[in-house]
């Protein structure tokens, strides 16, 4: 039943999402297809581990935030944050915040922020707190801290910036929020001097300085007889090159916008729920029952699929160099040949699964796992 994907991932804000869960559980079941068996790994390339960290086990939907060499990373039990030289595998900090977070971590290398389960939202620089903040509304998308400022998007449909050193809120922007929001990281980055959201199914070109729209373009048109039905949200990463930023919209379509006048180029039908990367001539990305897809970035045409990860449940794709870099929750991380889709080689750091979609950082590919595992690694 087309309503089951969504018990995990979407939260009701005005009551009955328990009922509901009960309601269709008891009508659909809970089984799923048996996985694919992983093909055996080629080692046509050679990675190695250059470094390793342990952080509490990761129980949220982590997003670990890469600026110049320094990668930060969160854990969810008591909220610890940590920034990790890449380059050298040095820890630089560790705090405990004090509470379980429900979504981190945003950082520009200086100055880190995430935000509780009690909607809090914390700034962190060199190791201590430096102020919080109450939202008043759930967040499940990481904060973005850019330019000495923390923006943040809340389930509401309310984005706000803030004062990295005061805390003080320097703007709000607030949308008609909907009955149903995605319970997982949604888009929010900065894209040259603009801040660029997913407001719904639309991605928003916003200036930085007072959050003043400059342009929407809708990457999926909501259909069905409830919300449910409806839900499109942005989610994930979105790709941004050549003049286009391409985005994902939950269960309904991928597609591209010019960067500058907001134009919709292309859109095309994609049952995925993690997002998107890229380069100026390719975009890829994997659907919900682990097929890996490539599409030509000028037109959405598919240009090759790999169904040989069918049914495991992976992470979006990291396009770099060469290589496709995916991980999935038996606990590898594959590297495919971004040329046709094929199997390059696969690691597995420590059998949990791969939770964060993999970064790099200085020449390093970081990735965290179930078990609160950070490794470091690099080709050979």
């Amino acid at each position: 039943m087309k309503i089951q994907r969504f018990l995990s991932d979407a939260r009701l804000r005005r009551g009955a999402a328990v009922v509901l869960s009960a309601l269709v559980l008891a009508a659909c079941g809970t089984s799923k297809p048996k996985p694919a068996e992983l093909p055996k790994s080629p080692e046509i390339m050679g990675v190695t581990q250059a470094w390793s960290f342990k952080l509490p086990d990761v129980e949220f939907p982590l997003v670990t935030d890469v600026s110049d060499d320094v990668v930060a990373v969160a854990g969810g039990d008591k909220g610890t944050v940590m920034a990790i030289d890449a380059r050298t595998g040095k820890e630089l900090w560790r705090v405990d915040v004090g509470a379980p977070l429900n979504a981190g971590v945003g950082s520009d290398g200086t100055l880190s922020a995430v935000v509780t389960r009690d909607n809090d939202l914390v700034a962190l620089q060199g190791g201590h707190v430096l102020w919080k903040k109450n939202l008043g509304a759930e967040t499940f998308t990481p904060p973005l801290v850019a330019g000495r400022r923390i923006f943040v998007q809340t389930a509401d449909r309310t984005t706000s910036a803030w004062d990295g050193q005061s805390g003080r809120r320097l703007w709000t922007q607030t949308r008609n929020a909907d009955a149903l929001v995605l319970k997982r990281p949604g888009v929010l980055q900065a894209v040259d001097d603009a801040l660029v959201a997913g407001v719904g199914a639309r991605l928003v070109s916003m200036a930085a300085t007072n959050g003043a729209s400059r342009w929407e373009a809708p990457i999926a048109s909501p259909r069905g007889t409830n919300d449910v039905e409806r839900l499109a949200d942005l989610t994930g990463t979105i790709s941004v090159a050549g003049g286009t930023i391409c985005a994902r919209a939950y269960y309904a379509n991928v597609g591209c916008v010019d960067a500058n006048r907001g134009v919709l180029l292309w859109t095309k039908p994609a049952t995925g729920s993690v997002g998107v990367s890229g380069d100026e001539n390719t975009l890829y990305g994997v659907e919900q029952n682990g097929v890996v897809l490539s599409w030509r970035r000028r037109d959405g045409e598919q240009q090759w699929s790999n169904d040989a990860f069918k049914y495991r449940q992976l992470t979006a794709p990291l396009a770099a160099g060469r290589t496709l870099i995916i991980g999935e929750d038996g606990g590898n991380l594959l590297f495919l040949d971004r040329a046709d889709g094929k199997l390059l080689a696969r690691v597995s750091p420590d059998g949990s699964a791969i939770v964060a979609d993999p970064v790099v950082a200085a020449n390093t590919l970081v990735v965290v796992t179930a078990k609160g595992g950070v490794f470091g690694y690099r080709p050979k």
